[in-house]
């Protein structure tokens, strides 16, 4: 089943919305229900936390892993004595691939799309490239769930210049999954904007599979 644009004030009512929405049209596959194409827009990025009392999202934690992405550092030493998850991603190694700091950063990507949306706002090609076919091998334990991140500008005049966001999952559990990501990659479009000097404009989430784990379906 397919759903496609809708649009939200915040990343608490998308959250909301998409739960009534899996659970009632959801397709039960391999321990979830989920559903296909599933696209929405946050129209308040930074109005970024998780507000359902049942959901009981902590958003210490979600801060504690947009500074972990900051710092590029693949380890999951530190993350993963707040969240025991990360611990099953590796090879014994404790390195992983799902840093996105350390992802989007790989070959100066990050600082080239700066470059870009500063000399020319309306570039389509700021695009920052995260799951990667051709390293499939290197994804035994941990295969990244986003597969890019795109930002584009819309303006209202040459001294209105917002710049927005498009994120592109293959696979995204809504609890834990978009709970998260969201608020880091709200984080990560603020700063983006601060340093094109542009305004923060909306976010627009686009999951090939969204789903629920069964382990979820009482919340």
């Amino acid at each position: 089943m397919e759903h496609l644009l809708k649009k939200y004030n915040n990343a608490n009512e998308a959250y909301e919305d998409m739960y009534k929405l899996i659970m009632e049209n959801g397709v039960d596959k391999e321990g979830t229900k989920s559903i296909n194409n599933v696209c929405f827009e946050i129209q308040d990025p930074l109005n970024n936390y998780i507000t359902n009392k049942k959901r009981k999202w902590k958003p210490d934690y979600a801060k504690m892993e947009w500074q972990w992405y900051k710092s590029k550092n693949r380890s999951v030493t530190e993350i993963a004595k707040h969240a025991k998850i990360w611990n099953t991603m590796h090879d014994g190694s404790g390195i992983v691939n799902s840093n996105y700091g350390w992802q989007i950063s790989r070959n100066d990507q990050f600082n080239k799309i700066i470059h870009q949306l500063k000399q020319n706002p309306f570039t389509r090609r700021a695009v920052l490239s995260i799951y990667d076919g051709k390293e499939i091998e290197d994804y035994t334990h941990d295969t990244p769930c986003t597969i890019a991140i795109n930002f584009y500008c819309t303006s209202t005049s040459v001294d209105d210049i917002s710049v927005n966001m498009t994120v592109l999952m293959r696979s995204n559990d809504l609890v834990y999954g978009f709970c998260n990501d969201q608020y880091c990659f709200s984080k990560l479009l603020e700063l983006v904007a601060s340093l094109t000097n542009y305004k923060i404009g909306k976010y627009t989430h686009f999951a090939t599979d969204m789903h629920i784990y069964e382990r979820h379906f009482n919340l």
